[in-house]
């Protein structure tokens, strides 16, 4: 039993709780231990993902108690790449939000512990633990800095997913009570043996998860809350919440696999009818909130949901080539989505008073060398190519051949990707060149303003170079979710072997 696999949940916490020692306004130490324990789970998260790429699953257990009763860490490779995906981003993020206050610090560091620990748990209990952990954290991430719609917005994001932690106990509390367990690997067993009486309450249970997860991830019609909360935070935390509808689509997959997959018995294909319509759905209204934007920051927000629903879309339509072509995109789309936002509040300063809402302004100092870094990330948010955006999206289209949800996907997915280039496009012509040559700027960009947007950006070009590689191991971490018995028989084994010993 390695004890690396919980170097991720022991790396943040650890630092979280030295920069709340640290009393006092944000100093330099509180900066560097930040960035230290970020760039040391970067190290970690390379090691786990070396390790998970030989298809073995790593199972941790905490005090050496067996499953199903103690707490279980598992890492296989959709979790090692889930864990880095994260570290990358905010090592990213940190870049640019580095100069902000002493609680940020902190609460940037127990996100990234409750990130972590919702990626790599191996029980759905302490998978709600997690969510509560990261939810916390960003409540207050959120509400840094104060002003009335970021206020507006956080009681909007906090009613909405409080609710949605009672639904959560109340589903994991009925499966409890129906199969005695909450270690997912155990409950994939016993809901396989399921009698038939028992059912309709299992489903219940499996869609109000459903609903829990679909809230996270912003899945339409429960999406409304993520543009203002996203639009009207700082844009360090906006970008680090790039990876937080992920959680929602990674529980969804993950659970959804191991508990409801072909192998689940009488509860198998539970989200069949539902999980692609929505993620289409929800593909439609974020572009038409994008085209109505009328604030960079704002227009970056639509753009998330845009990406949920195109991650869903993938995940719902399964088999391995979807789910591979969806673990690409994700780290595309994280990747793209916050170095939008980063770019967003440069550009936003370098306006002085019009800020970055999609007015004519005033002419930008640098501004050619703005407007090149938003053409990039532009043309990696809207799927053209020859950036990763494109190949994801390609990869999506090319899995939904054959598949009964082909037409609709090859049709909302085409049209939404035309209508988000043109209204990026009407973004740069306002921002850039729509100028009034009387507007008063504000103060000029620093070329160290940019290489927060710039690293973001860059990571989705090693995207492109190391494309083919990349796909290979999202099909190898698809096997794996569309056939668990080896994730079940390590956490299973595990058991046993504590119990031997």
């Amino acid at each position: 039993m390695s004890h690396l696999v919980i170097l991720p949940l022991l790396l943040p916490l650890l630092a979280g709780i030295v920069l709340l020692l640290l009393r006092g306004s944000a100093t330099e130490l509180h900066r560097l231990i930040n960035l230290a324990a970020t760039l040391g789970l970067v190290a970690v998260a390379v090691i786990l993902l070396m390790q998970a790429g030989e298809g073995q699953v790593q199972v941790y257990r905490l005090g050496n108690w067996s499953a199903p009763f103690g707490i279980v860490l598992a890492v296989d490779r959709l979790a090692a790449f889930m864990v880095l995906v994260t570290a990358l981003l905010a090592t990213g993020v940190l870049l640019h939000g580095v100069r902000h206050d002493s609680y940020f610090h902190v609460l940037f560091q127990m996100q990234l512990f409750g990130l972590n620990g919702a990626f790599l748990t191996g029980d759905l209990f302490n998978l709600f633990v997690f969510f509560e952990v990261l939810l916390i954290a960003s409540y207050g991430l959120l509400l840094l800095g104060g002003g009335r719609n970021r206020t507006r917005a956080g009681l909007h994001y906090v009613v909405l997913n409080l609710i949605g932690s009672i639904l959560f106990l109340f589903a994991v509390g009925t499966l409890y009570g129906v199969l005695g367990t909450l270690n997912m690997a155990d409950m994939a067993v016993r809901l396989a043996e399921l009698p038939e009486s028992e059912l309709g309450v299992v489903r219940t249970a499996g869609f109000l998860l459903f609903a829990v997860f679909a809230l996270k991830a912003a899945l339409a019609p429960l999406h409304l809350w993520l543009p203002g909360a996203y639009g009207h935070t700082s844009a360090p935390v906006a970008a680090i919440f790039a990876i937080m509808t992920k959680v929602g689509a990674y529980a969804i997959l993950r659970v959804y696999s191991l508990l409801f997959g072909p192998d689940s018995g009488p509860a198998a294909g539970l989200l069949d009818p539902w999980l692609v319509p929505l993620a289409l759905l929800t593909v439609a209204a974020g572009t038409l909130g994008m085209l109505a934007s009328r604030r960079l920051s704002e227009q970056a927000a639509y753009l998330v949901v845009v990406s949920a629903g195109t991650l869903l879309t993938a995940f719902g339509l399964g088999g391995t080539d979807a789910i591979a072509a969806g673990i690409y995109y994700l780290a595309h789309t994280t990747f793209a989505a916050a170095a939008l936002f980063l770019l967003a509040d440069v550009v936003s300063r370098a306006r002085g008073e019009y800020a970055d809402r999609l007015v004519t302004g005033p002419d930008l100092p640098r501004g050619q060398l703005l407007a090149g870094l938003f053409l990039l990330i532009a043309i990696a948010v809207s799927g053209l190519p020859p950036l990763s955006g494109f190949i994801g999206k390609w990869l999506i289209l090319q899995s939904s051949i054959g598949n009964p949800w082909m037409i609709w996907v090859l049709a909302v997915l085409l049209l939404t990707s035309l209508l988000g280039v043109m209204g990026l496009a009407r973004s740069g012509s306002q921002l850039f060149f729509d100028t009034d040559g009387w507007a008063e700027a504000g103060p000029a960009t620093r070329l160290s303003d940019l290489a927060a947007p710039l690293v973001l950006a860059l990571l989705g070009i090693a995207l492109v170079v190391y494309a083919g590689s990349l796909y290979e191991f999202s099909r190898a971490a698809a096997t794996q979710l569309v056939q668990p018995t080896a994730y079940v028989e390590a956490v299973l084994q595990a058991a046993d072997a504590g119990r031997v010993r």
